[in-house]
């Protein structure tokens, strides 16, 4: 039985996430946890959804979810990755540019366990910055994408991609707004994002 099974049972959906919150309120040591829990503990304290997933078809399933939760059928979608537009296509989306896009559909390079973030570059947000990407975001990654820190992250991309470096290598780290004035997001643009996370390991 996996780790993340054990720890979070089957797949946990938005509608669950303030039950979560509640039994997760006092924070855990972090010094005791593996960088898998250590992410998605931050990942959600940042107001990220998280749903589990151990096959692809329950990558398919929990991504019809999100469009049946959101009323996204037939809308109009941003994504440049080609491996994902058989996803988009069985479910009737279009990826048309130049058209007001709903959401963003993408991967992503690493996830950071020390801050919950979400590590992007140009190959899948191009050169945008994370103001001018659509609020909605939806992410399939992979539980051997989680990395402890940034520069972790950074040196992955480095070795994976060798001699053509990508640029705009951007994390993003807030997916609700702040309740409160809070400093350490001055100047960010909070996002509302679905991971989709497929056990590999």
């Amino acid at each position: 039985m996996s780790l993340f099974r054990k720890i979070f049972g089957s797949s946990i959906s938005a509608s669950d996430e303030e039950k979560e919150k509640e039994k997760n309120s006092s924070s855990p040591d972090m010094t005791t946890m593996s960088i898998d829990e250590q992410f998605i503990y931050n990942f959600k304290k940042n107001g990220g959804k998280f749903l589990y997933c151990e096959t692809l078809e329950e990558v398919k399933e929990q991504f019809e979810n999100i469009l049946q939760e959101n009323d996204w059928y037939e809308s109009n979608v941003l994504c440049y990755e080609p491996k994902l537009f058989s996803l988009l296509d069985e479910n009737k989306l279009t990826y048309v540019k130049g058209v007001e896009p709903k959401f963003l559909f993408s991967h992503c390079e690493n996830l950071i366990a020390e801050e919950g973030s979400i590590l992007f570059c140009s190959k899948q947000i191009k050169q945008h910055k994370p103001n001018e990407l659509p609020i909605n975001i939806v992410v399939v990654a992979t539980t051997s994408q989680i990395v402890a820190i940034k520069s972790d992250g950074l040196s992955t991309i480095k070795k994976k991609y060798e001699s053509d470096i990508p640029t705009n290598i951007t994390a993003i780290k807030y997916f609700e707004k702040a309740k409160e004035e809070d400093f350490t997001q001055y100047g960010s643009v909070a996002k509302n994002l679905y991971l989709l996370l497929l056990e590999d390991l």
